[in-house]
């Protein structure tokens, strides 16, 4: 991954590379789980953590191959008998559904292993899958082992197992090491069971892309493409509409409701939500925000905002964390919150920002009002009553509170307190100094304008 992270905490589609295997390990039912980590365990240990809590990590201090690798798992699990699965970290796109195929199939069977296999038109990199006269599974040979005649098949070990958990503990210690990377194969265990006489027996899955891993940032790339496709097919099929799903990206752990419409150019991450009806786009990117039935957000950046019904945002809008508008508020042009409660029916429709702020039912923001939060120490509040009418070029300089019903002048700086129903202003009459830009200012264009303007008024005066 030419890369300072560990390769399965690389992220695509809101979850990294584990975190999509622990999510589809859990929601395939799985009693036990147990994770290996080697390189980077100390960032990948915490990680499963976070992801699984139930998971325990068990540390492969040497890197002695998959069968070692195996063996260090098989100490955190405490069953002694049924069906383990042995999967792969890199396998982002593997599905719930395919893991319980196997276990299915396995159990059904009576075997004590069972690989799921696939078939590849380039098996270039994987194990090749050896069958007898009788189509019976007799051996996994990896590829630097395999001979030229080995080479030429097609079906190929996926890295996907699953085994009888008693038996498997009495068989890896009987692998060896003799190959050409002199490590213990995993693989090499389907030659001692059939060698025993056991039952061997190989699953088949379609949908080869579940089970292709992730070795450089190219496959990541591919495979985070793939994945957000059949994010927004599932969406679709649900309800939703996706107008351009070439620039469309959303996150496995999004949640989008029916009619919900995604205009060209979203990005949807993390907890977001989108509830009935509500469109989002063109170009936004919401990372868990939850927007509310039949909302409107355009061109808009939002972070762990709320949205609420009916409500409109944008365009050119960014909503800060703790942001939160009540049905049928609204957040207009260039406009930043963060912090702060719109009420319902709410407005702050132009070049404003409003910051740690309580805007009340119903009351309209006049363009260009920033509430200053931050007294160079401390953040502050600034609480606006219901059915407010504020001016345009309003400075409300926290902690400050305007009664219900208020109203404040354009370009006033308000300090204190306005009582309800009360107008607030803070500046002076208008002065107009006459002839100032001639004096302080000759032989510019300004000047050159007032000169020809006041020529033409004495000409008018005169006729």
């Amino acid at each position: 991954m030419r890369s300072s992270t560990p390769k399965v905490l690389h992220r695509i589609g809101g979850r990294s590379l584990l975190g999509h295997l622990l999510a589809a390990v859990a929601d395939a039912g799985a009693a036990e789980v147990a994770v290996v980590v080697g390189y980077g365990r100390e960032l990948v240990a915490p990680h499963v953590a976070d992801c699984s809590p139930s998971a325990r990590t068990v540390v492969q201090a040497e890197q002695l191959g998959t069968g070692h690798a195996t063996a260090v798992g098989l100490e955190a699990i405490e069953a002694a008998q049924g069906t383990v699965l042995v999967v792969m970290g890199d396998t982002p796109l593997l599905a719930p559904a395919t893991l319980r195929d196997l276990a299915t199939e396995h159990r059904s069977r009576g075997h004590v292993v069972t690989v799921l296999a696939a078939r590849l038109a380039d098996p270039t990199g994987y194990g090749r899958l050896v069958r007898g006269g009788n189509g019976q599974l007799v051996a996994s040979v990896e590829q630097r082992d395999a001979s030229a005649a080995q080479l030429e098949i097609d079906e190929v070990n996926t890295g996907i197992y699953a085994f009888d958990l008693g038996w498997l503990r009495t068989a890896l210690p009987l692998l060896g090491s003799d190959n050409a990377q002199g490590e213990a194969y995993l693989p090499d265990v389907i030659a001692l069971a059939r060698s025993d006489g056991l039952g061997v027996g190989a699953g088949s899955v379609r949908d080869t892309l579940q089970t292709e891993g992730v070795n450089d940032r190219v496959q990541l790339a591919a495979l985070g493409a793939e994945l957000n496709r059949r994010t927004l097919v599932a969406g679709m099929r649900a309800g939703a509409t996706v107008v351009d799903p070439a620039t469309t990206w959303v996150d496995v752990t999004v949640a989008l409701g029916r009619d919900v419409c995604l205009l060209p150019g979203v990005q949807l991450h993390g907890s977001t939500a989108v509830a009935d009806g509500a469109t989002i786009g063109p170009d936004c990117t919401l990372t868990d925000v939850q927007v509310g039935a039949g909302a409107t957000v355009v061109r808009t950046h939002g972070v762990d905002a709320v949205v609420g019904d009916g409500a409109t945002v944008g365009p050119f809008a960014y909503l800060r964390p703790g942001t939160v508008l009540a049905d049928g508020a609204r957040i207009g042009t260039f406009v930043e919150a963060k912090n702060s409660h719109v009420g319902t029916g709410a407005k702050v429709p132009h070049l404003s920002y409003v910051g740690d702020t309580e805007i009340g039912a119903g009351t309209n923001i006049g363009a260009g009002t920033i509430t200053a939060n931050y007294d160079g120490v401390a953040k502050h509040r600034t609480v606006v009553g219901r059915d407010c009418r504020t001016g345009s070029d309003n400075v409300f300089v926290a902690p400050v509170t305007i009664g219900d019903g208020a109203s404040t002048g354009a370009g006033a700086i308000v300090r204190r307190d306005v009582p309800p129903g009360a107008l607030a202003v803070s500046g002076g009459p208008q002065r107009n100094h006459e002839g100032w830009v001639a004096r302080r200012r000759p032989g510019t264009v300004q000047a050159a304008a007032a000169a020809a303007a006041e020529a033409a008024g004495d000409e008018t005066l005169q006729s």
